[in-house]
């Protein structure tokens, strides 16, 4: 270093004292270095203003495929990645947008800003503006999340809620994703910072004046084309522009419809006519089969009664089933006019939904328009021919259909029954109902005793098959003839009694089952019995024990009164007295 100075000194023929050393140091003479020194002036009262987060104003000089360059009038041009501009699809060389300093170098000595940042510190202002106003605001879907979607508002992270993107449920939220929409902002929360915003409320916006136009032009008969907009089981709910208004299922067919989705489906577009409207006009009652001609206008003008028509089965009652005879038009086939059987049942029995059916028109009024239909008729009725196919004494098999109190009806074939009245089940059982002898559905044979064609009445018998028993117990049981019997039951009034004919039962009064040493015959004894009353008519036996022992007693008596009568001597011996002393004393014993 020395010897360089040295040199220049030498060189310069200049005195040490004298010499410029602020030139030899800079490189550059005292013109220069004051240039320079104005320059870093300046140029220090530009960086003066610019620190890390200050938001400024720049213009954009050039864009890449990934960056735009922004001039903001620094040594250095700042970088701002094109990810923080997609709201802005326009961007375009020249365009001026807020930057904010991000770091004034890095280690590069590149300048870095952040658009986004600078529009996040500006952003609360203009969000709390906009909803104040009720302003629309663009915004960018960025993504879905759960409840709802992600969106850019001036840098802001708003969330829309699932139920705020259309007046519609949606089912596909991801066709909303990378879209830029128009919102309302409808909540801010400053404390969490917080924005929600709505696009339906733009959308209710609309619909409410068009509504109010709609409703004010509302009339009754007027046809109008709507939208389905939701089926349910009792109707359909039509959009008509903004307004709702709803078919009832009455309403959508002049057939009969189980559900209104076999006629309508979401999001088809139909024509409807007003049937009524409330004052407000906000309940609006909407028709589509008054758009067609009612089916009974275009019913056949030959149909009358007697003529058999076809159809299908559209409703099942028990009382009956309807039938549809044409679009639109139904007759009712009562239960009664299905089968000859005198034996109601349920509709189900015969024909089920769906079922094609041939009937016979019975009745037909055109101004009620109401048609009754008769299946039974297609076929013979069983009692034309009654007297050569079931004559009295007749037998026959037939089966138990049901019983009353009073007897047992049975079926021949179907539509002919008979009665069989609780006596002429049997013979000889005492039956208190008729359940006691069968059972429904047993097979029975049967002889007719009865016919009454014009009443169409059947009276049945079953015990007729068979010779009356009692006939023969008449003589077998006659009053004063003794039988072995058994007590099959005993009770307070008596006891129940059996014989070798098990047919016949017997009734003994308690005072009568007195022993002859003083007991009562039990359950179960096997004694004899007298016969004391037989009726055959109501086939009551009654019989006595004690009766059996006490004539006996009187026999004695007798027999020892008419031996001491037959005696030769006018007087009676001592013997014949002591015996009849003894006789007697036996007597008033018992």
């Amino acid at each position: 270093m020395s010897e360089n100075l040295d040199k220049v000194l030498m060189n310069q023929n200049v005195a040490p004292e004298q010499f410029d050393w602020d030139s030899f140091e800079s490189g550059l003479d005292a013109d220069a270095r004051k240039e320079k020194s104005d320059l870093e002036e300046i140029y220090k009262g530009s960086l003066s203003d610019l620190e890390e987060n200050d938001v400024l104003v720049g213009k954009v000089v050039r864009l890449t495929d990934k960056e735009a360059i922004v001039d903001i009038n620094f040594k250095s041009e700042g970088v701002i990645s094109l990810n923080e501009f997609r709201y802005n699809s326009g961007l375009q060389v020249g365009d001026e947008v807020e930057v904010m300093v991000d770091r004034r170098e890095d280690k590069t000595g590149q300048l870095q800003l952040s658009h986004k940042k600078a529009r996040t510190l500006k952003a609360w202002d203009k969000v709390n503006e906009l909803h104040e106003s009720g302003e629309i605001v663009n915004g960018f879907v960025k993504s879905r999340t759960k409840g709802g979607m992600i969106v850019d508002v001036f840098g802001i992270e708003a969330f829309l809620p699932g139920s705020q993107i259309d007046v519609k449920p949606i089912k596909d939220y991801d066709q909303f994703v990378g879209k830029t929409m128009e919102f309302k902002v409808v909540k801010i929360n400053p404390e969490f910072k917080n924005v929600v915003v709505s696009h339906k409320a733009l959308i209710e916006a609309d619909i409410e004046g068009q509504k109010k136009e709609i409703i004010a032009q509302l009339e009754k008969g007027q046809v109008l084309e709507g939208t389905v907009k939701n089926i349910t089981s009792y109707g359909v709910f039509i959009d008509l522009g903004g307004v709702d208004g709803l078919i009832h299922i009455t309403d959508l067919s002049w057939s009969r419809v189980n559900h209104p989705s076999e006629i309508l489906e979401d999001g088809q577009t139909v024509k409807v006519v007003i049937l009524d409207f409330d004052d407000e006009k906000t309940r609006i009652q909407l028709g589509m089969k008054q758009l067609e001609p009612h089916p009974w206008d275009a019913l056949s003008a030959e149909l009358k009664v007697g003529d058999k028509v076809k159809g299908k089965v559209v409703v099942l009652a028990d009382y009956g089933a309807f039938v549809e005879i044409a679009p639109g038009v139904e007759g009712l086939i009562h239960v009664s006019e299905m089968s000859w059987s005198t034996h109601l049942r349920s509709a189900g029995d015969f024909v089920k939904v769906g079922d094609e059916v041939e009937a016979e028109v019975l009745t037909l009024d055109r101004e009620e328009r109401k048609v009754s239909l008769g299946m039974k008729q297609l076929s013979n009725d069983p009692w034309e021919n009654i007297e050569a196919k079931y004559p009295v004494g007749s037998q026959h098999s037939g089966s138990v259909r049901n019983f009353t109190n009073f007897g047992v009806f049975v079926e021949l074939e179907e539509g002919i029954d008979g009665l069989i009245y609780i006596s002429d089940l049997s013979w000889t059982k005492k039956i208190k109902h008729p359940s006691e002898f069968c059972s429904v559905g047993d097979k029975l044979d049967v002889v007719v005793l009865e016919l009454d064609k014009a009443a169409r009445r059947l009276s049945l018998g079953h015990k007729q098959l068979t010779e009356n028993p009692w006939d023969k117990f008449e003589a077998k049981y006659a009053e004063g003839t003794v039988h072995s019997g058994t007590a099959s039951e005993v009770f307070d009034k008596g006891a129940q009694v059996v014989f070798e004919d098990v047919e016949v039962e017997a009734f003994c009064p308690a005072r009568l089952l007195e022993k002859e040493d003083g007991t009562k015959v039990k359950k179960g004894d096997v004694v004899d019995f007298k016969v004391i009353e037989f009726n055959k008519e109501f086939k009551r036996v009654v019989v006595s024990h004690t009766g059996i022992f006490r004539e006996e007693e009187k026999r004695n008596v007798k027999e020892a009164a008419a031996k001491a009568s037959s005696s030769n001597e006018e007087r009676a011996t001592l013997g014949d007295i002591d015996a009849l002393a003894e006789l007697k004393r036996k007597m008033e014993g018992k």
